[in-house]
């Protein structure tokens, strides 16, 4: 099993300097090379301070400056968002600054108040047809000229300027629901997927879907990437405090999935957690048994059942609202004692 890692500049209020935040990351970025990570994800979201990425590709460009040997990619990039000849040229000159290690993701976005702002009338759950039609479509556009007569867009005989260095680039789809699934196989892509805060089951669900979409379309070689929220801790002050960043993330996620609450400057208002107690996604027991939360030894017991599950690689995702000292004595831990058991 590969790993990988999914890191935001984040920011949790307006006390956070956003100087050590952007020196933060990189840091990890850094240490994810040296540790032999295989990608590190850039995500794209708009307006929101505790996701703070609003062109994954200018953010893989910082990356491949400082870093040697690990992939960069988009994870994911919101086709809705984009026009097809400005993300392929994107994409491309990522490709060419890296040296050939820029994977493609591509993805229909989360939030519904990102759509209202982003793409106004467009309902977050039909926006997995412009990912159908502008991921052919790119892949043209890297070869070269091809004129356009879409549903979602039109233009002349175009071309990416530049092309991408390597020959065949490595494309993900972010896949939960069955007609996803069916999407990337059928097009022989590379799938992640993130269970959010839901058990173990959810991931086995995506596998069955995997499965599914397989058998109806045979061939498909690509690979199968999962992604958990992760906190590697040895002592009981560092496990409480991982279990209290990401209820607080939660209550400010809770407020963009739910569509309750303000978001002012860019900062959700936390929905309270009084106000969640019995919702599956805060109950601290139910986060640390189904999160990549624990002691270097639980976890690896755990990321046995995802290898044993069949998928390829783990994706680390940091950015859950911990301070930043524990979240690389996390990081550190897992590269030190958790990586190595599966090499």
């Amino acid at each position: 099993m590969k790993f990988h890692i999914a890191i935001n500049l984040e920011r949790m209020d307006d006390t956070a300097d956003m100087n050590a935040v952007q020196e933060h990351v990189i840091d990890m970025v850094k240490l994810a090379d040296e540790a032999g990570f295989e990608i590190a994800w850039a995500a794209e979201h708009h307006a929101l301070e505790m996701t703070i990425a609003p062109n994954p590709f200018q953010i893989m460009t910082w990356w491949a400056t400082h870093t040697k040997n690990i992939r960069l990619g988009c994870g994911v990039a919101n086709a809705a968002y984009w026009h097809p000849i400005n993300i392929a040229g994107e994409a491309a000159m990522v490709d060419l600054i890296s040296g050939g290690r820029m994977d493609f993701g591509l993805g229909s976005g989360a939030y519904q108040r990102e759509f209202d702002r982003m793409h106004p009338g467009l309902d977050q759950k039909d926006s997995y047809h412009y990912v159908q039609e502008m991921l052919p479509l790119v892949k043209e556009l890297w070869k070269g000229d091809v004129e356009h007569n879409g549903k979602h867009w039109q233009f002349p005989k175009s071309t990416s300027c530049p092309k991408p260095v390597q020959e065949d680039v490595p494309i993900w789809v972010a896949a939960r629901s069955p007609i996803t699934f069916d999407y990337a196989v059928q097009n022989n892509c590379n799938i992640m997927s993130w269970p959010l805060t839901m058990p173990f089951g959810e991931a086995e669900k995506y596998r069955d879907q995997l499965v599914e979409a397989r058998q109806k379309f045979p061939g498909h070689t690509g690979r199968f990437a999962m992604m958990r929220h992760t906190a590697i801790y040895e002592n009981e002050d560092d496990r409480a405090a991982s279990i209290s960043a990401i209820r607080n993330v939660l209550g400010q996620f809770g407020n963009l999935m739910m569509k309750r609450g303000d978001v002012v400057n860019g900062f959700p208002d936390p929905i309270p957690l009084e106000e969640m107690e019995g919702n599956v996604r805060v109950d601290p027991q139910m986060l640390e048994e189904n999160l990549m939360f624990g002691s270097p030894e639980q976890v690896v017991e755990k990321l046995k059942m995802y290898q044993d599950l069949g998928v390829d690689a783990f994706i680390y995702y940091a950015s859950m609202g911990l301070d930043m000292e524990r979240q690389k004595r996390s990081f550190k831990l897992f590269c030190d004692k958790v990586k190595p058991a599966f090499e």
